[in-house]
């Protein structure tokens, strides 16, 4: 495991994708530039060559009985003796004279054969001599007008010097390429530990994140993309570790919620079941008790599966039709007597118009009883909650505001998620904001919460009306008045009295008198 993970690091790849490509470009760059510098310098002394020996197709002008006697002439004359030497070849193939001086024993002429055979009549020749030397030579016949063959001069310079210079040439390109190379491989070693270092050190913090301390953070040390990342997962762990606590706050506050009930349940039955004979007053008492109790649970056991299936994406709704106002008044009533009871006054005012909406009537009065619940629960003895509905722009507004102890301003934004709980003397999972903010949600409406630490609380559900009930503006009723002519001989005027009357506005009108 460990031999594959070091033979897929970065550093690895690098070398791999990157210096392997740099070095291959640069050996065929090194090869190319020699292969270019030597044809350069070759052709350089083919063409001085051809330069320095063009006296000798004068020879063309001879015959073969003056040929001999000219090409001496020429040898003797020429002077570029000390750069190279030139060869002057009869027709049968014999060398008749050396610009040195000096005929070779040996000779090697393939580059005149080609010339006596190819249509141009020149042929070349690169190689070593028969001392080992390289040499460079260039063999041209020569005809005369009439198109007979009378010999050729052949020029032979050594090309050790270009050789030489070529190497060195080779030399200086191969060395750039390995400063090149260097240059690269420690550039690329640094740059490579300043992003390894980092990515050990993130993949150490991560572990320790994941197995827990969330109070482990890395030290942002650049400004780049691992500084980037060092900064996320800095928020990460801050983040789990928000989420840590909420969800051992949640646990002990479930725990505490099953508690409670399960304690009356056991105390009310172990009273009930010792007087059952002595005091029915009591049993019944000790019993409703235990039922109350067993309602409570099953609730609080309905909002965990509710949130369960939030998490899932299973949470369902039946959607169809409704009168919203009636699963509000149904939640109101269900809270008017409690809140009675504990000093608090509930204030609910009635609206003039239903209001049909599409949606579920268990989700909605779900939504409807966990916003009041918590608007009792906040709310000290001699408080007031007030719940209004009103219609406005093609949607349902309802709204429950509180007199209680408010939510402080840095939690406002945080009071519809999962687990959250601002007040955590206050009984409650934490979970039913978020669960009926993903109600209303499904109802394609939206939940707001305004809030002011002290003063108290009002949350606002927006819920868009069913698309029957939302009418173009209702037609006015024009009434027509006819004033009858008189006996007078006046002349006649036709007059229409109109007055526009709003039907709605008419009755609104009349309730408001009465």
């Amino acid at each position: 495991m460990d031999f594959e993970l070091k033979f897929k690091s970065i550093a690895v790849r690098w070398f791999i994708e990157v210096f392997l490509i740099i070095f291959a470009i640069v050996f065929i760059a090194a090869i190319a530039f020699t292969f270019f510098f030597n044809t350069l310098y070759t052709e350089r002394v083919e063409t001085l060559g051809n330069d320095y020996s063009y006296e000798f197709s004068s020879l063309s002008g001879a015959n073969k009985a003056t040929f001999a006697d000219a090409a001496v002439k020429l040898s003797d004359s020429f002077q570029h003796k000390n750069k190279m030497e030139v060869q002057v070849i009869d027709s049968t193939g014999r060398m008749i004279v050396s610009t040195t001086g000096f005929l070779p024993a040996e000779q090697l002429m393939t580059d005149y054969e080609q010339a006596r055979t190819s249509d141009k009549g020149v042929g070349y020749y690169k190689g070593k001599n028969s001392e080992g030397e390289r040499i460079l030579a260039c063999t041209t016949a020569i005809y005369n007008s009439s198109g007979e063959y009378l010999g050729a001069y052949r020029w032979i310079t050594s090309m050790e010097v270009a050789h030489k210079r070529t190497v060195g040439a080779v030399i200086m390109v191969c060395g750039l390429g390995l400063l090149m190379l260097s240059f690269c491989l420690i550039s690329g070693f640094f740059f490579i530990r300043s992003i390894v270092n980092p990515i050990r050190n993130v993949s150490t913090v991560a572990r320790k994140i994941a197995s827990g301390d969330f109070q482990t953070r890395l030290k942002i040390e650049k400004n780049d993309e691992i500084g980037e990342l060092c900064d996320t997962i800095n928020y990460m762990a801050t983040e789990l570790s928000q989420a840590e606590t909420i969800k051992n706050d949640f646990i002990s506050s479930v725990s505490h919620e099953l508690r409670t009930p399960l304690t009356a349940i056991r105390g009310w039955g172990e009273t009930a079941k010792m007087s059952l004979e002595t005091d029915p007053e009591l049993v019944a008492r000790g019993l409703d008790v235990v039922l109350g109790e067993a309602d409570r649970l099953s609730s609080l056991v309905e909002e965990l599966l509710d949130f369960s299936r939030m998490q899932s994406g299973k949470l369902s709704v039946n959607m169809r039709p409704i009168n919203v106002t009636d699963q509000l008044e149904v939640a109101v009533d269900m809270y008017t007597e409690l809140a009675r009871k504990q000093g608090i006054e509930i204030s609910y005012t009635a609206p003039k118009h239903d209001s049909m909406v599409m949606g579920d009537p268990d989700r909605l009065k779900q939504v409807f009883i966990n916003i009041i619940d918590n608007a009792v629960k906040y709310t000290e003895k001699g408080g007031l909650v007030l719940v209004m509905q009103t219609r406005e722009e093609g949607c349902v507004r309802i709204t429950v505001k509180d007199t209680g102890v408010g939510i402080p301003a840095q939690d406002l934004d945080r009071v519809k998620e999962k687990f959250f709980k601002s007040n955590k003397t206050v009984r409650g999972s934490g979970i039913g904001l978020a669960v009926a903010d993903e109600i209303i949600r499904q109802h394609q409406g939206l939940i707001f919460v305004e809030s002011t630490e002290s003063v108290g609380t009002t949350v606002t559900i927006v819920i868009p009306l069913y698309e029957a009930e939302i009418q173009p503006e209702e037609a006015t009723e024009t009434v027509v008045t006819e004033i009858p002519a008189s006996n007078q001989d006046i002349p006649a005027i036709d007059m229409d009295m109109t007055e526009t009357i709003n039907p709605q506005q008419e009755v609104e009108t009349q309730e408001e008198n009465i």
